[in-house]
């Protein structure tokens, strides 16, 4: 019996574009820590421009309202009318939102800069999920993870480059970011080349699936629900480690605060390696074990962390980095395979609601911390993975009979 090479190359599937994936990664490194630089100048906006906080609260809100909720729309926009040249846009869009900051004269300039950089970041996730998953070969995990960490990254070194660049310059040291931003728009553009040269970027003739071909729309709908309820109860978590683990260690050890910034480093490393790890584990072993082990798998870990001493502390915030962050690519990637046909809203979607969900998050659990102590957030905090129990209602998206 012979087989036809038609049939046989129709089982190949194409080979990772690694560069693709590694230049998606890397802006957005550069897009994320751009992003990160607000939150970090807070201190010099405030005594710059005398803001109270409820001034400062509602920056923060302008800014995140257009960097979350405008995401899915853009996603769902570019599923139907594919933009190859809407990424450098976006960073452009950054940048101008970093150059209003550097020199507006006024608090309605600020809310103006911060609109302007929410809506770069829009534009940027969604289209640069979908490339990172068109560039993927079929290892859609892997292509997550890669792009994933750039973000990573890029929100580590916010804060970094405010204090070496933005910290000694004041203001205006803002504007220097306009470089980066620079160098995004070229790399972006080169992969809006590749985009269209694929023909990636032509809308097709024939109706996009909506929802994965053997589930039906009410199953789709509640594994959405859940993918949702999963991620409120990891990024809910993982906000007390982001904005509050540095004042946690000082609080109940004493230590320094260079310290305290370190070990914060520490967790934001391991949170990295989870993340590249992810990934590839979740293709080849499918996401629901991901998902299984890296939320509801790391309760006994994030039960025992406020009764802990330093050192053990220090592991297992290290553990909880590891699995917590390895669940987000299995997420995305297995929320594209419900709906193949939304790539872009479903990207949206998710980066969109874990941007708004942790800021949201992150202010909640201050109003916590000054009624109840730093202590009573991370010991309320520690029960949220149980929610990982909500996995076993996700339906297996393998075919029938399949392997």
């Amino acid at each position: 019996m012979s087989t036809s090479p038609h049939a046989f190359a129709g089982k190949l599937k194409n080979p990772t574009v690694f560069p693709v994936l590694w230049a998606a990664s890397f802006c957005h490194l550069l897009n994320d820590m751009m992003q990160a630089l607000l939150p970090a100048v807070y201190p010099i906006l405030q005594g710059d421009f005398e803001l109270s906080f409820m001034q400062v609260g509602l920056l923060t809100f302008v800014y995140q309202l257009t960097a979350s909720i405008l995401q899915p729309f853009i996603g769902h926009y570019t599923d139907r009318r594919p933009m190859p040249y809407s990424l450098p846009f976006g960073m452009a869009a950054s940048m101008a939102g970093l150059l209003t900051l550097a020199f507006a004269p006024n608090y309605g300039m600020l809310l103006a800069g911060g609109m302007m950089l929410g809506i770069g970041s829009s534009i940027f996730h969604p289209e640069s999920s979908r490339i990172a998953r068109l560039a993927s070969g079929g290892s859609h995990g892997l292509a997550q993870s890669l792009f994933q960490v750039g973000g990573n990254f890029g929100s580590a070194l916010g804060p970094l480059a405010a204090a070496l660049i933005v910290l000694p310059l004041g203001q205006a040291g803002l504007a220097w970011f306009a470089l980066v931003a620079l160098l995004g728009i070229t790399v972006l553009t080169g992969l809006g080349n590749w985009y269209r040269r694929n023909g990636h970027a032509r809308p097709s003739g024939r109706k996009v699936p909506e929802r994965h071909a053997w589930l039906s729309r009410p199953q789709v709908s509640r594994a959405m629900a859940i993918l949702i309820a999963l991620l409120f109860s990891k990024y809910i978590y993982l906000a007390s480690f982001t904005s509050y683990y540095t004042f946690y260690l000082m609080d109940r050890f004493g230590v320094s605060i260079a310290t305290a910034q370190i070990l914060q480093f520490v967790f934001f490393a391991s949170v990295a390696a989870g993340t590249i790890a992810g990934g590839p584990i979740g293709d080849r072993l499918g996401r629901k074990p991901v998902i299984w082990v890296s939320i509801l798998g790391v309760l006994p870990f994030t039960l025992l962390l406020p009764h802990a001493g330093l050192a053990a502390t220090v592991i297992l915030s290290v553990v909880i980095g590891l699995l917590m962050s390895s669940a987000f690519p299995a997420i995305v990637v297995y929320g594209q395979e419900l709906m193949p046909g939304r790539v872009g809203m479903v990207s949206g979607l998710f980066f969109g609601f874990i941007f708004g969900i942790g800021g949201i998050g992150a202010a909640l659990l201050g109003v916590l911390a000054d009624l109840k102590g730093i202590s009573f957030v991370f010991l309320v905090c520690s029960c949220l993975p149980v929610f990982g129990i909500l996995t076993a209602w996700l339906p297996d998206l393998r075919e029938p009979g399949g392997r």
